[in-house]
């Protein structure tokens, strides 16, 4: 990555009138990269809180864990389901607008849960605000800046920003378990108001929508000028997902997703706390724990990103999906009142994979969809949270019902095999990328 930052030169400059009197030795897109990884772990506070919830928000209210559940489906499913929307009003408004606006709704929603007496007002505040908050500032947010901004080295920025709400997770996991345990979950849900706030005038004074608005092509790529805005978003994303949706691949690449999204979003990231719980460890361990997912999360995504500009996307999703089915099997024999070296080897197996299935994804999108491929991938993305929005909901069920998450483990192991053999059917285009206007 530091060998293709240090490039001297812009391969393809713009038309002479729009030229400054020199070159710079770092392409601008790099510093949008930057600003944008660190825009994604700002708002990644919201991502690290809801399976803190359970256990306080039960205790407090009475409320059982399928309501809580529920909520957190709510948020994770318009997560997802606004992500193409919110891809098509970067196209009409611009990447900054978009953003700063995602980052205040989750604020508020995240600071309106403090004064909540009612599970209602949980499914609103923490639901609706926030999970279409977040749905703005989805993975449709990276893939629009790695495709405007850069041509050569795709791959690789997407692992990057896809790893920045791992980075986040690192980052807001311990402080939010720990002010959890000690000061209550209201402090908690203030600290990623805050932080989301926090973010919000570097996205714009910083980011830029378009290379031409600085005059340069995208990096290693023809300077073209910066389109007009395109009227119509919420018209264009259906207008995409009718297109796309006769299309074999699309439905490959969505029912993987949300394979994936259901064995990351809703199980580990909002369940494994309070499983770990049950067995006695303390919640601070078990989020710790999460945290270091955080961290092999990163290694694994930029890999990952790496491996796609140099290996068939579709084996590395099987091989993904099917070394995440496994590791799913074992994890209810490794749960226990503390933490044992086969548990952390999991804890850094699962990482490593986490979500390592997004820059393969994103380059079958671009290689199956072209132009607009950002927002099949945002409906890609919807496929992702939605199927995350059903385990959410159906593990805090099983935990009423069953008593242990042991079924819901069991089941998502299988469902990852699934997700294996799907992306082996996956096939090249035989002609170019499509267009779907």
């Amino acid at each position: 990555m530091l060998g293709g930052m240090a490039q001297t030169t812009e391969q393809h400059r713009p038309p002479a009138s729009s030229r400054g009197p020199r070159t710079p030795r770092l392409h601008r897109a790099w510093s949008v990269a930057a600003v944008t990884f660190v825009t994604i772990i700002g708002a990644a506070a919201f991502a690290s809180l809801p399976g803190l919830l359970i256990e306080p928000l039960h205790t407090e209210f009475d409320w059982s864990r399928g309501t809580i559940g529920f909520a957190v489906s709510v948020n994770l499913a318009l997560y997802g389901l606004t992500a193409p929307f919110a891809a098509a009003l970067m196209d009409r408004f611009g990447i900054r607008r978009v953003v700063a606006v995602a980052l205040s709704v989750i604020a508020a929603g995240s600071l309106l849960t403090v004064w909540m007496t009612a599970a209602w007002q949980l499914v609103l505040f923490w639901g609706v605000l926030v999970g279409l908050g977040s749905g703005s500032m989805a993975l449709a947010f990276a893939a629009t800046v790695t495709h405007r901004w850069f041509t050569a080295r795709r791959g690789l920025v997407t692992g990057v920003l896809t790893a920045a709400g791992a980075s986040g997770q690192l980052v807001f996991l311990p402080l939010l378990s720990w002010l959890v345990e000690h000061h209550g979950w209201r402090p908690a849900s203030v600290t990623v108001a805050l932080s989301a706030l926090a973010v919000v005038p570097f996205v714009w004074l910083l980011l830029r929508d378009h290379p031409a608005d600085v005059g340069l092509a995208p990096y290693g790529g023809e300077y073209a000028e910066k389109p007009a805005p395109v009227t119509g978003a919420a018209r264009r994303a259906l207008t995409v997902l009718r297109r796309a949706a006769g299309t074999g691949p699309f439905w490959l690449l969505a029912g993987t997703f949300a394979i994936c999204g259901a064995s990351t979003n809703g199980l580990v990231k909002t369940h494994f706390v309070p499983a770990a719980h049950d067995h006695g460890m303390p919640v601070t361990a078990a989020a710790g724990l999460l945290a270091v997912i955080g961290v092999f999360d990163v290694v694994g995504t930029i890999a990952s990103g790496w491996f796609t500009d140099r290996f068939e996307a579709r084996r590395l999703l099987a091989v993904y999906y099917a070394l995440r089915g496994v590791s799913l099997l074992f994890l209810p024999l490794l749960l226990a009142p503390s933490v044992h070296p086969p548990m952390v080897f999991f804890i850094v197996f699962y990482g490593l994979d986490w979500v390592a299935t997004v820059p393969p994804t994103l380059a079958l999108c671009r290689e199956h969809y072209g132009e607009d491929s950002a927002i099949v991938f945002g409906w890609v993305l919807a496929s992702h949270q939605v199927g995350a929005a059903v385990v959410a909901f159906a593990g805090g069920v099983a935990r009423d019902v069953f008593g242990s998450y042991d079924v819901v483990w069991y089941a998502s192991g299988a469902l990852c095999a699934a997700a294996a053999l799907m992306s082996l059917v996956i096939r090249r285009p035989a002609a170019p990328a499509l267009t779907l206007r």
